[in-house]
């Protein structure tokens, strides 16, 4: 893989495009076996793989509107890459559709006789239904693609040619898309993650899954980055002062993060009514206390404690390692939240998980590598380029 200095193009992707692709199929093709050795386990374990990965990307949609929303200098020269993570959620909208035929497998409110006899579960049915479910997951993809294929689009026009307006397009796009994607992420994690235990709700929960996406985007960026920086690519353009800001913001938003997960358990907890605790309950049985524990000194104790320090932020190699650590966490929280349902009484791990995570994400990445070649990886044309290539923490 080699980046072209003149047109910022990358070439002799080839190679690289096909093993992520063939590693990702074959990943997919065993994940599928394991639904006729164990079907339950198979939906689970997609679900949490399949959830990870689309986090990304909403992360990568998320960070662009923000980009052009705050009109950042710094991330000028990061937002091409972006741009492209934001371009994979049409592939994750197709991936979505073995998590439509695991419904009954996944959502114990999906059973007609189980809604019969649970009145709580017929109060909720007319939302907590089958048909409803697929229309509003069509309405949050519908909104997701239409936003990162807008300001794609119109990102790319800007490097044939640079005009005032397709800025204020960028912005107008980002001010709309702000608000309908954190109403339709909000309600998304409540369809495919909350509904999971039908009988428990937490208004919090969708800023939570939602915060977790952010920890999980800029991990993604640093780890991508310092891999370009291995091979050679963007070296001069992406300095120490913008993994200094990632770290900042890897930092500032693992602790919006934990600032999440306290407050959902604190006032589940002060409330202490039956229907809302037994949620955390299960998450405090047998081997998933350990879980919660490594949640807990791991996705936020022990990183507090690294990542304040400023020598971190401008250590290549340590805030490269700490992204990947936290990116493993943020699987590790995805599991946390989807498996209690399966496993009551301890976490289980399954080969199952391990393949849905490679199938999926070597299809991911497939697509990543192969929209990255096909335009440049900064947007040329942008007047600030220059200025995020010099910029200077202050």
């Amino acid at each position: 893989m080699r980046l072209d200095t003149q047109t910022y193009k990358l070439s002799d992707i080839g190679v690289t495009r096909k093993v992520l692709q063939i590693t990702g199929v074959v990943a997919f093709v065993l994940t599928l076996l394991g639904l006729f050795v164990n079907s339950d386990q198979f939906f689970h374990s997609y679900l949490t793989a399949y959830v990870f990965w689309l986090t990304v990307s909403l992360g990568g949609l998320f960070f662009t509107m923000m980009h052009h929303l705050t009109g950042a200098v710094w991330s000028v020269v990061l937002r091409r890459i972006t741009e492209i993570i934001m371009m994979t959620i049409p592939v994750m909208a197709i991936l979505f559709i073995p998590v439509i035929f695991g419904i009954h497998n996944l959502y114990h409110w999906s059973h007609g006789e189980a809604v019969a006899a649970d009145e709580l579960l017929a109060h909720k049915s007319p939302y907590l239904n089958t048909t409803f479910f697929i229309i509003r997951a069509a309405v949050y993809f519908t909104i997701w693609i239409l936003l990162a294929r807008g300001l794609y689009n119109v990102s790319l026009r800007q490097d044939s040619g640079y005009d005032d307006r397709q800025v204020k397009k960028m912005r107008w796009i980002s001010a709309l898309g702000m608000v309908l994607f954190a109403v339709s992420v909000t309600f998304a994690a409540f369809d495919w993650l909350m509904s999971l235990d039908a009988h428990w709700y937490s208004t919090i929960f969708g800023v939570y899954v939602f915060s977790g996406a952010l920890v999980a985007i800029i991990s993604v960026l640093i780890i991508l980055m310092a891999l370009f920086r291995r091979l050679g690519i963007l070296d001069a353009e992406v300095t120490y002062e913008h993994y200094h800001d990632l770290g900042k913001l890897l930092f500032a938003f693992m602790v919006f993060w934990a600032y999440m997960a306290f407050s959902q358990y604190f006032l589940i907890w002060y409330g202490n009514i039956p229907e809302e605790t037994i949620w955390f309950m299960h998450r405090w049985e047998g081997s998933w206390k350990a879980v919660t524990m490594l949640l807990v000194l791991g996705h936020f104790a022990i990183p507090f404690f690294i990542l304040i320090v400023r020598g971190t932020k401008r250590n290549l190699k340590a805030l490269t390692f700490m992204a990947a650590w936290l990116l493993a966490l943020h699987w590790v929280d995805l599991y946390w939240i989807i498996f209690p349902s399966l496993h009551h009484h301890g976490a289980q791990i399954s080969w199952m998980d391990l393949t849905a995570f490679i199938g999926i994400g070597g299809l991911f990445l497939s697509i990543f590598i192969r929209q990255l070649s096909r335009h440049p990886v900064v947007p040329v044309n942008d007047p600030n380029l220059e200025k995020s290539v010099k910029f200077i923490n202050a």
